[in-house]
């Protein structure tokens, strides 16, 4: 199921062709991508395995089961993947609450879009727990809708988290524009039928047909959002 926070208002007129914005919250809204890799490399250390950092691009951007399970099989460490989930988000949430930077240009966009009372939705692979803590500090007043991985019967790379947040701000996926870092979200967001905005954080990602790749969220306002959907008349 999805979980609503309180609506900055719905669909806009018909003046602008973008209905919604969905954002990830991972390393495109804060700047906490690098916070799993070190709870995984603390976790596995005290497990007596020692973590291969060209791994951290296979784990990054994916779903707990998929970057948990792939650390298990990969390390033959003797833990369960429920056993090492409740390790991973205890200790990502004790580095949330020491700390929570914002991605350069987060706190200015997500400012311009409720100004101009743009649908906007909340896309994560992390669990609502995690989510939940986080919006605490960046503002659910800032978001008519927020998907958690653990809430979808399929999430990233599959379409589902985004068909979804597209479905409950009555959007069309085509007329969404997604903000997303890594390649599993990119592939999720584009199997959705959106357009997508690649600001990638770990790993690089290639412009591609329906996809744009900027530096920065700095590079991103709302006219640029808008303009992507200009480009498909």
């Amino acid at each position: 199921m999805t979980t609503t926070v309180p609506a900055l208002g719905t669909r806009t007129g018909e003046d602008s062709a973008l209905q919604a914005v969905l954002l990830d919250m991972d390393g495109t809204l804060v700047d906490t991508e690098g916070f799993w890799w070190d709870v995984e490399v603390e976790v596995f250390a005290a497990l007596g395995h020692t973590l291969d950092d060209s791994w951290r691009h296979v784990v990054v951007g994916g779903p707990m089961t998929r970057s948990a399970g792939f650390l298990i099989e990969a390390t033959g460490a003797d833990i369960t993947l429920d056993e090492l989930s409740v390790l991973l988000n205890d200790g990502f949430e004790t580095r949330i609450d020491r700390r929570l930077p914002l991605m350069p240009g987060a706190a200015r966009l997500l400012a311009e879009l409720a100004a101009h009372e743009i649908p906007t939705a909340l896309v994560s692979a992390s669990h609502r727990r995690i989510i939940d803590r986080i919006l605490a500090s960046v503002g659910p007043q800032y978001f008519a809708l927020t998907v958690a991985g653990d809430e979808v019967e399929r999430t990233k790379p599959f379409p589902d988290p985004y068909l979804m947040a597209a479905k409950g701000l009555d959007a069309d996926p085509a007329r969404c524009a997604v903000i997303e870092d890594t390649a599993t979200g990119v592939a999720a967001a584009e199997a959705a039928g959106c357009r997508v905005v690649a600001v990638p954080s770990v790993a690089p990602i290639a412009p591609a047909a329906g996809r744009t790749v900027v530096t920065s969220l700095e590079e991103v306002d709302l006219a640029f959002l808008r303009g992507l959907m200009t480009e498909m008349r």
